[in-house]
């Protein structure tokens, strides 16, 4: 049982005094840092334990640290604790909130998950491609899903086969390139088909490939995509429509390593990493006959879940500045900034079309906002309410005359909880009211009803 360090910060001397004493007797070796929250000098997050004493500013501490360091192990401590700022801060990913005194077999427990979790995330980085290298293959500031990278770098080493699931337009095939990208095989080709795409009188010859004369068109002899993509990465883009008969066959490729042309008279040996995606419900599809059962637990050894764009709220701004720089390369002018009401937009809405529809509502934009910022009118985006319309125009900077005073808070609120990525004890603090009454003020928009004066 050991850390490379433990960093203590915000704490009273006197429990500070008591929880080194407490912590030098369990691991005499490691170092002990002390810290205070607004310090100049950064907090390592990377490995190590980090205690923290709550306070008002805890949040807005410990979302600073993910932000730096996703997987970084972080434990809340209080001698008073408090409930809804303790859900806070074990949403944002502390892995306790606990009152003093804590027992020493806590501690432990404690110290051995932060061990091996470091453990861990030392090696998901040290698999990753460097970030010139993976930049334009998954871009994500989003706490979760950048933890989500970590855990993906740990298994892309192996040649298990990997299942992608995730509504269209998520970025299921981008996900499938960084698990490429950060595997033993990133030096060799990645192969993607669509099964969705392709005719299924041509998908089996696409996808192992056929001997001259093989049927009416075979002029020559032509390898498949499991060949092509020999000692690299075969992505099978919406596995779940390929047709009931060709999943037998790529069933045995995939348990045999070697595949048979149309028209061979022997296999082909082959080595290939598989990765499937769908954003169907396989379980479902399963149940259905649509999709073998055996084929199913063959390409589920790992399985990632791509959460929609909507879930991913911190991803959507970073996406929509990514897609207005590849914009500005491809039509060689500068790339217009977003304005305030822009962004109100780009964040309020449900993007149905998750990351594809974002990057052509971003195109549009390009091309409509010539020499000016980009406004709501260049976003066209129809689908939002006009109630949502209505509540976003009233969280602008100005304020409109006959704008009632209830309009005027709900815009305040939902404005600053825009400011703090969502966070309701931070916003609470900012807006100086308590979060019971930010809760029931939000219950009460989110109900269509008015809170009594």
């Amino acid at each position: 049982m050991s850390l490379s360090h433990i960093t203590m910060i915000d704490f009273p001397p006197h429990i500070e005094a008591e929880l080194r004493i407490q912590l030098g007797k369990l691991l005499p070796e490691t170092r002990i840092e002390t810290r205070i929250a607004n310090s100049p000098q950064s907090i390592e997050g990377k490995d190590g334990l980090i205690l923290i004493w709550d306070s008002m500013t805890s949040p807005a501490l410990v979302r600073r640290l993910f932000d730096s360091a996703p997987q970084a192990n972080v434990v809340i401590l209080t001698d008073n604790g408090n409930g809804e700022r303790a859900a806070d801060l074990m949403h944002l990913g502390a892995m306790d909130y606990r009152l003093i005194p804590v027992p020493d077999d806590v501690l432990e427990i404690y110290i051995r998950k932060s061990g091996h979790q470091s453990a861990l995330a030392q090696q998901a980085s040290a698999q990753r491609p460097a970030p010139e290298d993976t930049k334009n293959i998954f871009v994500t500031e989003d706490i979760e899903t950048r933890r989500l990278l970590d855990r993906v770098a740990l298994i892309a080493p192996s040649n298990a086969s990997v299942l992608v699931i995730g509504e269209s337009g998520t970025g299921k095939e981008r996900l499938s390139r960084f698990v490429h990208a950060c595997s033993s095989r990133k030096d060799e080709n990645f192969i993607a088909i669509n099964c969705a795409a392709i005719p299924e009188g041509v998908l089996e010859a696409e996808l192992f490939g056929h001997e001259k004369g093989a049927f009416t068109g075979a002029t020559s002899a032509r390898p498949g995509k499991f060949e092509l993509a020999h000692e690299g990465t075969l992505l099978l883009d919406e596995i779940t429509e390929m047709p009931v008969h060709l999943q037998a066959k790529l069933l045995r490729v995939l348990q045999e390593g070697e595949v048979d042309r149309l028209g061979g008279s022997k296999p082909v040996k082959i080595d290939v990493r598989v990765i499937a995606t769908s954003n169907r419900n396989i379980t479902q599809a399963v149940q259905e006959g649509a999709f073998r059962q055996d084929l199913y637990y063959r390409l589920n050894v790992v399985t990632i879940q791509l959460p929609p764009l909507r879930e991913r709220k911190g991803d959507i701004l970073p996406l929509a500045g990514h897609f207005l720089q590849r914009f500005s390369d491809m039509y060689r002018r500068r790339a217009p900034a977003l304005s305030d009401e822009a962004v109100g937009n780009l964040e309020y809405y449900p993007w149905p079309g998750n990351a594809r529809e974002l990057e052509n509502c971003m195109h549009r934009a390009f091309l409509m906002a010539v020499d000016e910022p980009v406004r709501p009118e260049h976003l066209c985006l129809e689908a939002l309410s006009p109630q949502v319309t209505t509540d976003l125009r009233q969280s602008g900077e100005a304020v409109a005359a006959g704008l009632s005073i209830r309009d005027m808070e709900r815009a305040l609120i939902e404005k600053t909880l825009v400011h703090v990525k969502g966070n309701r004890t931070e916003a609470a603090q900012l807006l100086g009211i308590s979060i019971r009454t930010l809760r029931n003020k939000l219950h009460a928009y989110e109900s269509g009803m008015s809170l009594a004066e």
